[in-house]
This record gives C-alpha cells, structure tokens and sequence, in this order.
C-alpha cells in the first residue's frame, strides 16, 4: 500500500549546495484512534483510524477529461497551497484518478490541518473535502466519500426499496451496471465518518443484503525504502544493460512462437538462464554465449519454472479463450499485445467501445455509457502529468529536483542522515521513475499472460494465442472505488470472458464484492477467476484471492524460494514464478512488456546510456517486475493453455486438475522460512510445511494441459 509520511521540520536547517533539509527528525504517521470508526464485513467489525497527516479532496465536474488542455486540477490546488502557513513545508497534493486529490501535511504547526482545509475549501474547482482513513498498524489511504454501495435482497419491489432508502436519507447516485439488485446511494443528511455509522446500521435492515461505504483505495505499493535498494541493485546490473539482442538459448529456437528474448524468461524455462548463472556472466555478451551452449542432458540445476515451453508443444496456446485483465493502464498498443486483443461482440455495447472499458474516471450520470471510457489507454491528460515528472528525472539537477520534490528528499535524508545531495537525488529520481512505471502495471500483467511479439522480437506470454479483454479500474496512484471494481466483475462476465485475473492482493474486503464474485461465479460455471494472494509477507492470503471460489496465488523466485514478499498459509492454492529482483539482481525478476517507451516519455530526451530503472532496454518497452501480481496472470495464462485444449471442463473440473498436476519440485524452504514455521502454532491439521509456504505446489503448465486433454 501506499507510504505516506509527516515530516516534523527541525528550527535549524542542513544546507546542501543551498537546499535546506530538515535534520534528522522522526516521522510520524498520525491517526486518530475512535471506537466509532469501523465497517462491517459479515458482522465483523474492521476498525478504522483517521489519519491527521491527509485530507482528500473531491473535485467539481469539469466534463471530459481526455481532452482538456488546463492544467490538471490537482496541479492547481497545489499552487493554492504554497506558502499557506507559516512555518511549515507546503503540503504535497497527489491525484487518486481524476476525480479526486489526496493533499499530505506538514506538522509541527498547530491546527495545521484545519487551516490548509479552510483555503482548500477556498478554491471554486474544490467540491468538498473527505477524511483519510487507514486499517490499524497500516499505512494505506483509504478515503470516505459519501458513497454507499446497497445489495437489496432480491425479492423486494422497487416500493420497498424506496421506503428503506427515505427511511434512512438516501437517494439513488445510480445502480450498479452489470448487477441486479445493487446500488451506489448517498445519504441527504450526513457526510464525513458519519457515513461509516450509516452503511453499519443497513446492515440491520430487513430487507437489505448488504451495505458497504464506497472506499476509495489507493494500492500504490512503490516506496522510498524500494528505491533506495534499487540504486545499488542498478549499479550491479549495469552490464546487463539493453538486452535487446538475441537471448534465445539453443535448446529453445525450435520452439513456436520465436522471441528473441526468450531466455530472460525464467518463468516459462527456468534451465537455460539458471544453468547459465551457475558460470561466471560478467557482461550481456558472455550471457548471450552462454545462452547458446547446449544444457548438459543430465543438468544438476533444478527447474523452478512452469514448464510452459513443454506445454506448448502439444497446446494450440490458448487459441480462442479470452481473458479478462481487471487492473491499471492497459497499453493495448504495445506491439507485444496489439495482436492478442479481444474485440467486444455485445449488443448493448456503448459508443466506441472495441476493446475493453476503462471503469476509473466512474461518475454519476444516468447513462451508464458517461461512467467511464472505452479507451484504457492512458489519457492526454494523465501522459501530460506522469510525462512532466518522468522527464524532471532527467532533466533537473539534483538541487532542482530536490527543491521541486521536498518531501521525497525529506523522507531520504531522515532514513540516511549521511547521504550527499547527489545521493538523495538519485533515490527521489529512481522512486519517481518506479512509479511512473508501475502505472502501467495492467501493461505489464497483460503480456504475462498473452504477449505475442512480432517478427520474434520482443516477449511471449504464458497463452499467446489467447485474447486479452482489457477493463480498467485504477487511476493515478493506484486508486480504485469498490463501485468500479464490482462494475468490471459483471462486465467481464457479461462480455465473454472466459477466465479473470485479479492482481489486486491486500484491498478492503466488502461483502458486496463478495457477493458479486459468487454470483458470477454461479452464474458461470466454466468461468474461472484467478487472484493474486498479496505481497505483505502474511500468513494470511489477501482479498480477492481469499474469497471462496477465487483460485488464490503466492509467488516464488528463481531459486524456487517463497518470494520474501509473498503471502502465504491457509487459502494458499498454487504457486508460480513472482520474480525476486535481488535474487540474483534485476535477471531474478520477471521481463515483463512496459509503457515508458512511448514518444510523449522521451521528447527532447536523448536515448539513455544507462540503466535508469528496472527497464531491461533503453526506453522501457519491457520491465523486470517482481509480486504475487505477475504469478496470477502466469497461473491465469496456464488455465488459458488447458481451456485451449478442452472447452467443455467446467471451473470444477479445471481448478481440481491445476491443483493436482502441481507440485514441490524444485521448491525449497528458505532457512528463513524453516525457522518461521517451527515458531508459529500451525493449527491446521493437514497443514504441512510445504503446503503452509506453497498451498498445493508450483503449477506445471505442461502436466496441466496433458491431463486436460484426456478428459476429452
């Protein structure tokens, strides 16, 4: 989730080339503790803090955005606030979308909140201000707008649902599209946490399924303390740099479709690149060679792929299955995907609508077409805001970046009192560039599953000849509604798709989401929904995934180890490649197909000479990425190769044959992990240590397919 800090400014100063940054003061993440503040999911109370170090801000109607030339608003509410109060750092104003602005204070002013809230409030484009909200012992935002979403039970007739809803002062926003019985409602009398109370007292009301507020939720997961790593991890990995040649290993150039980076692809065969970072590599060349020596028929490396390579020699690819990507930016015309899209076929379809439906901007009008766009691609608007701070890494130097990105350097210098001017710029320029990159996230789960390079050159997916149905729900910054969320669950059912993947780990649970993915989940029983099981490290697995029905996924690296990051324990159903990007540095990722390559990005800008990212060619049309994200869509790819082969197996059928065609081979406990299963009281009687760390084994894409065609 998203880190957001509070810097307390010290009265003296430490001047770097005439840049003042604060001396070393501890953060402090304020939130205020209320009984009061709570959710319920199934009758259970999820307590709430509101955080004292951020106010949301929700903005006016400007009408559509993919087109307006202003400057956004969220730039202008930052101008607003410079130099607001005395004393103080102005405060940073970051967009969630486009609706919506999320402003982080200073401290160390009394009242400071209050009095940056008054000239926010100020502003004509400024429709109202919302509190921030966290989970205890996190620090995530989570926004309280007012906005319910109400499941009425179905057997009510629209008289007693208008009699629930003026009993308790509601009025329909709009229903849900691609639901029965759903709405998203306001209350006419409250705003502010009261809206909590209200959606907890529905819950009481016969007649009423369920009710949930309409969070929004920001699962931005970049940090400062990521970045920080990554600067040594990009020195050791810089004779890597532009892979962009042939890194084909020999044993694979009979294999169909071609690509000429196919041996940076561990995760469809792991021998050739493992075997390979046995030898001393010391440059892209020597790879490249090594890459091309035959493996030794009796090879004592293990393989920790999922043997996707195997798979399609006696698979069509995933030909004629068509799966849904309920995620980020999806760049459709990345050329790695341009030939792998679904065209929508329905009959309702709204104006424009070829590829998928973009559910982010959201919205409140009457005609469900106006609520959203069909294009989830990312907009003039957004390329103009994520370009400018893309391009400041490159252009600025490290006083100016320092000077125009306050905070950031702040938060540096407080973790590494040490570090030079220099040394802190570099880490705000690389935590910059992570998350411009990291927008383009549905881009990168997208080719996982069904990237189809032209000409061979480029990356392949776990499915290539499958059809990628692109539906969008994040914004900027990770932020997303449950609204939207439950709006592209139907519509990816109602539009044919055949299998979703959710890499969305870690989110709010709400009943109402439940509930949608067990009514699709009945309504389609050869659909099959993977998720990803989340990236905290928990011995619990994260919603989605741990929803019944959900086909959970963990992550694990090239040394067939749990990803240190990975979710784990109870709920956990396979395994399959996340990527580790410090095992062994940035080749232990997984390659990934990236948005940073478009031209907007590098106008007026040379061609790199060095590693700027985790990119693994000059402009970033292919990243090293690591997470449960990227082990969701490899398993969803899988499920898309044995739906190629046999069409008629229901979601039964499928899941009981990925589960029971993986296995513990190649995977190892790390000692880390050892010594954490004999600390803990596993309850679970059938629980052992492998399947505590990787539910029921790594999946086998190629023992996968072969069972699925003898069920024929």
């Amino acid at each position: 989730m998203k880190r957001i800090f509070c810097i307390l400014l010290a009265g003296s100063i430490w001047s770097l080339s005439d840049i003042p940054l604060p001396t070393n003061t501890p953060a402090i993440a304020q939130t205020q503790e209320n009984s009061d503040l709570f959710y319920l999911y199934k009758g259970q109370r999820i307590p709430l803090n509101q955080r004292q170090d951020a106010i949301a801000v929700a903005f006016k109607k400007v009408g559509a955005t993919r087109d307006r030339g202003a400057q956004p608003l969220y730039l202008q509410l930052q101008q607003a606030l410079q130099g607001g109060v005395r004393g103080t750092t102005p405060p940073k104003v970051s967009p969630l979308g486009e609706k919506y602005a999320l402003v982080s204070l200073p401290t160390g002013v009394r009242d400071v909140g209050g009095a940056f809230q008054q000239r926010i409030q100020q502003q004509p484009y400024v429709q109202t201000t919302l509190p921030v909200l966290s989970r205890s012992q996190r620090q995530e935002i989570i926004v309280l707008p007012n906005e319910i979403i109400i499941s009425f039970a179905p057997q009510l007739d629209e008289s007693q649902r208008q009699t629930i809803l003026q009993q308790n002062n509601l009025a329909i926003v709009r229903p849900l599209r691609f639901n029965r019985d759903r709405y998203l409602v306001k209350s006419t009398s409250a705003t502010g946490t009261k809206i909590l109370s209200i959606a907890n007292q529905l819950n009481e009301v016969k007649g009423v399924a369920s009710a949930a507020p309409n969070f929004i939720q920001s699962l931005t997961d970049e940090n400062l303390p990521t970045a920080t790593k990554q600067i040594a991890n990009l020195k050791n990995s810089q004779q890597f740099y532009s892979l962009t040649g042939n890194i084909t290993p020999q044993s694979s150039r009979s294999i169909s479709p071609k690509t000429n980076l196919l041996g940076l692809a561990w995760q469809l065969d792991s021998l050739p690149l493992k075997q390979c970072l046995q030898q001393p590599v010391s440059s892209l060349e020597s790879l490249q060679s090594c890459l091309q020596q035959p493996i030794p028929t009796k090879s004592a490396v293990s393989r920790t792929d999922i043997h996707v390579t195997d798979a399609w020699k006696h698979s069509n690819g995933g030909r004629g299955v068509v799966v849904a990507v309920i995620d980020s930016l999806i760049q459709w015309d990345h050329p790695d995907l341009a030939n792998s899209l679904y065209t929508v076929k329905a009959a309702d379809k709204c104006p424009g609508e070829v590829h998928g439906w973009d559910f982010s901007p959201g919205g409140d009008s009457a005609n469900p077409c106006e609520n959203g766009d069909a294009d989830t691609r990312i907009s003039p608007s957004e390329l103009a805001i994520l370009g400018s701070k893309f391009q400041d890494t490159f252009q600025l130097s490290d006083a100016k970046l320092v000077e125009k990105y306050p905070q950031e350097a702040l938060s540096v210098q407080r973790k590494h009192p040490d570090d030079s001017l220099s040394e802190i710029a570099n880490v705000v320029r690389s935590f910059i560039r992570n998350k411009v990159g990291r927008e383009f996230h549905g881009t990168y789960v997208s080719g996982s599953i069904a990237a189809k390079p032209q000409n061979g050159e480029g990356l392949v997916g776990v499915a290539p000849n499958a059809q990628i149905l692109p539906v969008r729900i994040f914004g900027l910054n990770g932020s997303f509604t449950p609204s939207a969320y439950i709006e592209a669950l139907g519509y990816a059912a109602d539009r044919g798709a055949d299998i979703i993947n959710l890499s969305l780990g870690a989110s709010l649970p709400t009943q109402g989401e439940e509930e949608e993915i067990s009514d699709i989940l009945k309504a389609h029983p050869k659909l099959v929904i993977v998720a990803a099981a989340g990236n905290e490290n928990s011995n619990q697995v994260g919603f989605p995934a741990a929803y019944p029905g959900v086909v959970a996924v963990g992550a694990t690296n090239i040394l067939g180890n749990r990803a240190p990051y990975s979710n784990y324990g109870k709920g956990l159903d396979v395994v399959a490649p996340g990527g580790d990007l410090h095992t062994p540095e940035l080749l232990g990722g997984i390659p990934a197909t990236g948005g940073t390559w478009l031209d907007a990005f590098w106008q007026g800008l040379p061609n790199p000479t060095s590693r700027w990212s985790s990119v693994v060619d000059p402009r970033g049309k292919y990243w090293w990425v690591q997470g449960t994200s990227f082990s969701s869509p490899e398993v969803a790819g899988v499920v898309a190769l044995m739906k190629g082969e046999n069409s008629k197996l229901n979601r039964e059928g499928l899941v009981s044959i990925l589960k029971s065609t993986a296995s513990y081979e190649g995977l190892n406990i790390s000692e880390e992990d050892a010594k954490l299963y004999r600390s803990k009281s596993v309850k679970s009687d059938s629980a052992k240590d492998k399947q505590y760390f990787f539910g029921n084994g790594l999946v086998n894409a190629d023992a996968a397919v072969r069972a699925v065609k003898q069920r024929r």
